[in-house]
């Protein structure tokens, strides 16, 4: 993919990102390669397909540690609100599933189809559901769109008591610019759903901590997007060194990466507080049925 020429203002270069990583048109085959690697190793560790509503992409997959897990942690996919699904992301569970820690993923309806507003409910749906499949507390992540998503669950006009944390990876979190460029044709952005939808203008929910995360080498855009978010929730945020918009998700298929970490951190706080845990520590698993 060629990178555009420079331009300004140019809302559309600002947010490629294919376009200014080397050998950007690989990186779906990839990880859709090693997502289905993943699921098929498994075995019934994995239970992919789960309803969260009647809709054909409402389903999310669900994969479970060795042992009752510790919470879950909630991954939401990227891709401009318009592409992909939880199945290109599969393996990205191995880091919080080696520390103990069960994994959701869910899908959602993209654009045009739906509109951001309705795909907050979705995922809000989701997180509910997963909620009603693993006791404990709730991390919510989630990369560049997902980011966005993964921000909204922790808001405060989102009342999802299971999370506790939101770890945003990459993050949209001001929607205003992109009201400027050629996806708003799919995206359908107003004014006054930038407003209702963009978590830099909202509130971090009471009782919900937050770390903004970002590769230090991605466009300046998400750079901006990450800062203006930490900033404006005044909670910690990372530029993690040399990564891009495509390889900064990597780090959580490592146990030991410091986004796994990030991920984690304040766990044991949170089960403390939710009660549900058994006397080994761990928080059981219910509604396997």
């Amino acid at each position: 993919m060629m990178k555009p020429a420079y331009s300004w203002p140019d809302p559309d270069r600002d947010y490629a990102n294919g376009a200014f990583i080397a050998e950007g048109d690989s990186y779906p085959p990839t990880w859709a390669a090693v997502a289905a690697a993943f699921r098929a190793n498994a075995g019934d560790r994995a239970r992919l397909d789960l309803p969260y509503g009647p809709g054909e992409r409402q389903r999310f997959d669900l994969f479970l540690p060795a042992h009752a897990p510790a919470g879950v942690v909630v991954f939401v996919h990227g891709g401009f609100w318009m592409a992909f699904g939880r199945e290109s992301w599969s393996h990205l569970a191995a880091g919080p599933l080696s520390r103990g820690w069960a994994v959701a993923m869910p899908s959602y309806t993209l654009a045009p189809e739906a509109r951001i507003s309705t795909m907050t409910q979705e995922i809000a749906a989701a997180c509910r559901a997963v909620a009603g499949e693993v006791a404990g507390p709730m991390v919510v992540t989630g990369h560049s769109a997902g980011g966005h998503l993964a921000a909204r669950m922790g808001c405060a006009d989102i009342g999802l008591a299971a999370v506790r944390r939101v770890v945003p990876i990459s993050p949209l979190a001001e929607l205003g610019p992109l009201m400027a460029t050629q996806m708003n044709g799919k995206l359908r952005l107003t004014p006054e759903e930038c407003a209702a939808e963009s978590p830099a203008r909202l509130a971090l929910r009471d009782g919900v901590s937050a770390h903004v995360w970002v590769g230090a080498a991605e466009r300046p855009a998400f750079l901006w997007q990450a800062r203006v978010l930490a900033e404006e929730w005044d909670c910690p945020w990372t530029p993690d060194p040399g990564r891009h918009h495509f390889d900064v998700i990597d780090a959580m298929a490592d146990p030991h990466s410091a986004l796994v970490e990030t991920l984690l951190q304040g766990g044991e706080a949170g089960l403390q507080k939710t009660g549900h845990g058994t006397a080994d520590g761990k928080v059981p698993l219910t509604n396997r049925g």
